[in-house]
């Protein structure tokens, strides 16, 4: 009785083995690899580029037939600038008392909405502002060399703004000081101004030195 599954068990392997190499046959049959050759032109995977395609005939018969140099395209016509020489002017109507604040609310915006602090020049008629008041206190040749660095706001004395080199954005507090301090700095300060002119003070003292159209 033991031999006789010994015997058997070949057969049984062996009938086994067909079944799984027929299906095996047909799907290489069905779906053959794919073969180099020449193809129509694909995407190349990305990081591996691809073979280079020949230009279109169309592109290439101009470089035959034209064998001497090419002269070169004019040059584009230049727009002359006429945005710096005359600034815009912006009056914030305020107190004297609220005039260096109301010179903050507007440093304040300008930095908010990408203006570089570096860009922005403070000019104040009466009381300096704290922090001129605070850097002062180490000098002034300390004092003027941050000016000087031009990497913030620069806060000054109205009376010092022919010593101020000029920036796009000057905002001036009217803050107080002697009567004819405005009427003497407002002038220089618009033309240090290179696009904004801000001035935050009395509006009939303001107008009346800078015009009615301010």
């Amino acid at each position: 009785m033991p031999l006789t599954p010994a015997i058997e068990e070949p057969q049984i392997h062996e009938s086994a083995q067909g079944p799984r190499v027929t299906p095996a046959a047909s799907r290489t049959a069905q779906t053959p690899r794919p073969v180099p050759g020449p193809r129509p032109a694909a995407v190349p995977r990305p990081g591996r580029p691809g073979p280079a395609r020949p230009a279109p005939p169309a592109q290439r018969a101009p470089q035959a037939a034209t064998p001497g140099p090419v002269p070169a395209a004019p040059a584009a016509p230049t727009t002359p600038s006429v945005s710096a020489s005359v600034p815009q002017v912006q009056l914030i109507p305020a107190s004297v008392e609220g005039a260096l604040d109301a010179a903050e609310e507007a440093v304040d915006l300008l930095l908010d909405t990408g203006r570089a602090p570096g860009d922005i020049l403070v000019l104040t008629t009466g009381d300096p502002h704290p922090w001129a008041a605070h850097e002062l206190s180490f000098g002034e040749e300390a004092y003027w060399a941050q000016h000087d660095a031009r990497d913030d706001v620069f806060y000054a004395d109205a009376a010092q703004v022919q010593r101020a080199a000029g920036r796009p954005v000057v905002v001036f507090a009217a803050n107080g000081g002697p009567l004819d301090a405005a009427a003497d700095a407002l002038p220089v300060a618009l033309a240090r101004a290179g696009a904004l002119l801000i001035v935050c003070g009395d509006a009939q003292q303001i107008n009346s030195v800078l015009g009615a159209g301010v």
